[in-house]
């Protein structure tokens, strides 16, 4: 490891370092545009200026120059000086004066490094050059007159969402950055393009000219619209969402961000239940709070213990997963079910239901298999970091199942969940990869599952990994794929079938007379047998209100304080940036006066006792943030038949990335994504 002296400071390296690299990791900040630590070096901005003695004498840009032995380096002289300010004086040449109308203003990059390594004049007065704005589609908004060509858009296009839509033509003051044919971004990460722009040249298009970043309050959240479980910043004003941006966490998002969730934020001001119903003569009418009470518990009254259930929906939070579980249980029901889909989940052990790699340790596999699922679609996020591992080794990667959009190549294996059972018979040439592989991982995907031979797909698949060496003391490659953010706290709560408790299907089916639903919205509310009384505790009016004959309005996820546990087991807490709307509460506390209207008063009057309580029923809710690591020491299988496999082809269980949960079905924002995406092919047509 090399060692070099930075303004007087000496560290040492990794070989093969740049200039600009050890000075982060000495403290000393270098001004940069261009360079990006997550992207390829492109060294296309100059300003990033360093004077090293026994070169040329001249300024070396540090973001591609590697550290040498004994290398000295000035970054603060009077030739860096001078080299920066011409840098930025000729950056200012044509990018026009913009800032106050600019929505980069107050976290412009330009702006900042102008007035710290800038000068204080110009000796340009000619005519500025203008560009035209590209169409991008409905989330990003160009201004292209302010590019100053990084080029950070084309690469983060290009390398880490691996859509290669954009790109440069022309050169010199003639280049434009473009999509060479007008059309929308086809990329779900797109959005993280806003952030990496150190200009203003590409904001948030539904964000245009809305606040101001001072004027927002900032609040550290998780993202609850798949199961990756991102960590979001949620800035509000009053007592409205204005944006949601990534927060960095390089064990689960590292620092981007799905569109669906930066971008559907309008979806919860729209179709909001901000008030109870009750149903009167087939008619919904307003109420409060102890009507809508009342009338649940007259319900309860006629009803035995036996013939109550409910069902946890996609996006709710372990509090109130917990608090559903124990009125249940205070009422005589084992009932519960949060397999709303009907996927077949196997509670009984918790590396059979989970990403147990986890997403950090995707990038240590060397081979990889995906069943049923389409991580493009289902995990935007996550497929990044498939596509990291892909080009950083080579990762080879075969598919089960009819999906191939993918952002790196596949070997297609067969649409058919039999594939497994050929790959266990080692038939098939795949088989052998796996086989030959150190740390080889499955990914099964929810629609694998979510079909009548799910148990046997599950069970095929982790016969296959402890074929193939994926179970072993320090690498756990068996992975399940999960698409709802509440899922995983669930199971770890227990909230399915007890002994005698019916699953959701028998619910719907008729198993049940008062059936509670919270915040289950993706089903047919058709499935749900006539006489069924339903009680719908959520945020929108969705498929589950649409059938209540009551409606309790709850909080969505920006407006409490929750637990959620990610699809790789990782407890995360996000907390309440705005207050629900009207007379919409916090779910537990609906669940916990409900309790004392009938008696049944749950035993916990605060959060923090409520949390004391998930801590009993499964110690995993007392790591917040903290994912412990295991290997497999025990192989025996999930329950499941795993020759007893259909024919059927595999899909993914998200056919529309976009609206997948009432929150993005009630954004204009989504719905003008799914029309710009479906034009092109309709185009074809």
């Amino acid at each position: 490891m090399p060692k070099l002296t930075i303004d007087g400071i000496e560290v040492e390296v990794a070989a093969g370092s740049t200039i600009l690299q050890a000075a982060e990791q000495a403290g000393i900040e270098i001004p940069r545009f261009c360079y990006h630590e997550r992207l390829s070096i492109a060294g296309n901005c100059r300003m990033c200026l360093v004077e090293v003695e026994k070169t040329p004498p001249k300024p070396i840009a540090s973001c591609g120059y590697p550290v040498a032995e004994g290398m000295v380096v000035h970054t603060d002289s009077p030739m860096v000086r001078k080299g920066r300010r011409g840098v930025m004086e000729f950056l200012l040449i044509n990018h026009p004066l913009d800032c106050p109308i600019c929505d980069q203003g107050g976290e412009c990059d330009l702006q900042d490094q102008a007035m710290g390594f800038g000068a204080d004049h110009s000796r340009y007065d000619e005519n500025k050059r203008a560009v035209p704005d590209k169409n991008l589609g409905p989330l990003v908004k160009t201004s292209m007159n302010r590019c100053i060509h990084c080029t950070r858009c084309i690469r983060f296009i290009t390398e880490v969402a691996g859509v290669p839509d954009l790109g440069a033509t022309a050169r010199g003051e003639h280049m434009e950055v473009g999509t060479y044919v007008e059309k929308a971004l086809g990329s779900e990460l797109s959005g993280n393009i806003i952030d990496l722009c150190p200009v203003g040249a590409l904001t948030s298009k539904p964000y245009a000219f809305v606040a101001r970043p001072w004027e927002l309050a900032k609040v550290d959240s998780i993202d609850v619209l798949d199961a990756v479980g991102t960590n979001i910043r949620v800035d509000a004003r009053g007592t409205e969402v204005m944006r949601i941006l990534p927060r960095i966490n390089e064990d689960v998002n590292e620092e981007w961000l799905g569109d669906k969730s930066r971008f559907s934020i309008d979806g919860l001001k729209r179709r909001r239940l901000d008030r109870p119903w009750v149903r009167e003569n087939g008619k919904l009418r307003a109420a409060t709070w102890d009507e809508a009470f009342a009338t649940i518990a007259a319900k309860l009254k006629k009803v035995s213990g036996d013939r109550v259930g409910a069902i946890a929906g996609d996006l709710v939070d372990a509090e109130s997963v917990l608090a559903l579980k124990d009125l249940l249980a205070s009422l005589g029901s084992a009932n519960v079910d949060c397999r709303q889909d009907g996927a077949k989940l196997d509670a009984s052990r918790r590396d059979f239901y989970c990403f147990n790699t986890s997403i950090a340790g995707i990038e240590e596999a060397d081979a990889l298999l995906i069943v049923g699922a389409n991580p493009r679609r289902e995990a935007p996020v996550l497929n990044a970091r498939i596509r990291k591992a892909w080009l950083a080794s080579g990762l080879p990667i075969g598919m089960i199942g009819t999906d191939s959009d993918l952002t790196y190549p596949v070997t297609n294996l067969g649409a058919s969940a039999a594939t497994l059972t050929d790959l266990h018979a080692g038939s098939h040439d795949f088989a052998k990869i796996l086989t030959a592989a150190k740390k080889p991982m499955i990914i099964v995907g929810q629609g694998a599952l979510a079909r009548p031979d799910g148990s046997a797909i599950l069970a095929a698949a982790w016969r296959l990994a402890a074929q193939v060496g994926a179970l072993l003391q320090d690498w756990h490659g068996f992975n399940v794929l999960h698409t709802a953010a509440g899922r995983v706290g669930a199971l770890d709560l227990g909230f399915v079938p007890g002994p005698n408790g019916k699953s959701a299907d028998l619910m719907f089916s008729g198993g049940v007379d008062l059936l509670w639903l919270l915040g289950a919205d993706e089903f047919d509310p058709s499935r749900i047998a006539a006489g069924t009384f339903v009680v719908y505790q959520g945020h929108h009016g969705d498929a589950g209100a649409q059938r209540a004959d009551v409606i309790l309005p709850g909080a969505a996820y920006t407006e409490k304080s929750g637990t959620y546990v990610n699809t790789e087991g990782r407890a995360q807490r996000g907390f309440m940036a705005v207050y629900p709307p009207g007379e919409a509460r916090e779910d537990w506390t609906i669940l916990r006066a409900f309790s004392a209207v009938i008696g049944k008063t749950l035993p916990y009057d605060t959060i923090d006792a409520l949390r004391k309580r998930m801590e009993q029923v499964n110690p995993v809710f007392g790591r917040i943030g903290h994912l412990a690591r295991f290997g497999c020491s025990d192989h025996a299988g999930p329950a499941g038949d795993p020759s007893v496999l259909s024919d059927a082809p595999l899909g993914s269980s998200v056919q529309n990335y976009y609206q997948t949960d009432p929150i993005s079905r009630s954004s204009p924002t989504m719905a003008a994504c799914v029309d710009a995406q479906s034009a092109p092919a309709l185009a074809a047509e």
